[in-house]
């Protein structure tokens, strides 16, 4: 794994930090609201949970790509933003086949966390405009797939085999999980009257998140399946060719951070 293509400052590792927390927030509301607030009754509220993602979203991507990218992260950034906006049309969702997430694992695999971080956000916003598919639901698919690549970055090192493995497993989780997040936040409105897997505002953790799993297991397993399976095939199958791709690309590239504009260049950015 390389030392990644963006380096992430202390105010950047705090601005991803700080919407991560917001993003929770914005996708587990329905498990603290309580009855009596507006949002418990109000279809407004994924809208509510949209704006203020988009603005955190904001915040972070800027804070990120100040002085912590180079041209060259840039350039693979908008490549492997392009290629990810292809893919996704191309399985459509049907039964969870969705190719996007094989590459954003193994781009926040080479490139690092916060590298990846800004390619699973930049690359649901992209897929998004190229298929009409823009709504309140598309802040939280770009945190989401953001906190999947990034954590592909995180992972620890390994190598041959038994990387490819871990990737494997991991995108099994993460189709998984993904599902799960964009079900919370769409859930409380979708199902009326099923007592046993609709939303009661200010009813026990235990007993929403007991209705919250069957609903999903009732709507989108078969789906969810269907992405980490794809994952884990795509990663089986394609995972060794394309890290050694994306690695002689990164070694070639040579990635260096800019310089923050208030101070002077790094002693490493001297002499050439």
């Amino acid at each position: 794994m390389s030392a990644g293509a963006v380096e992430l400052r202390p105010r950047a590792v705090a601005a991803i930090g700080l919407t991560s927390l917001a993003g929770l927030l914005a996708f587990l509301w329905p498990l603290v609201i309580t009855p009596d607030s507006a949002l418990a009754h109000s279809g407004d509220a994924p809208l509510v949970f949209a704006v203020i993602l988009v603005g955190v979203l904001a915040i972070v991507l800027a804070e990120v790509s100040d002085g912590g990218m180079d041209t060259k992260a840039v350039a693979m950034l908008g490549v492997l933003s392009a290629v990810g906006a292809i893919l996704r049309p191309v399985g459509a969702g049907t039964a969870g086949l969705e190719g996007i997430f094989f590459l954003l694992i193994l781009g926040g695999r080479v490139f690092g966390p916060g590298f990846g971080f800004i390619l699973g956000a930049t690359t649901l916003a992209a897929s998004a405009l190229l298929t009409a598919g823009v709504g309140p639901w598309l802040p939280f698919q770009m945190l989401a797939a953001a906190w999947v690549a990034m954590g592909a970055g995180l992972l620890p090192r390994a190598k041959g085999a038994l990387e490819i493995v871990m990737l494997c497993a991991y995108g099994v989780v993460t189709g998984l999980l993904y599902g799960a997040a964009l079900n919370f936040s769409f859930w409380p409105f979708t199902v009326q009257g099923e007592a046993s897997l609709s939303f009661v505002a200010g009813a026990p953790v235990t007993e929403n998140l007991t209705r919250f799993l069957a609903f999903s297991l009732a709507t989108s397993l078969g789906w969810d399946l269907g992405r980490s399976l794809t994952n884990a095939v795509l990663i089986a199958l394609l995972g060794r060719p394309v890290l050694g791709a994306l690695r002689r690309a990164a070694r070639r590239a040579s990635f260096r951070p800019r310089a923050p504009r208030h101070g002077s260049a790094a002693p490493g950015d001297l002499g050439g």
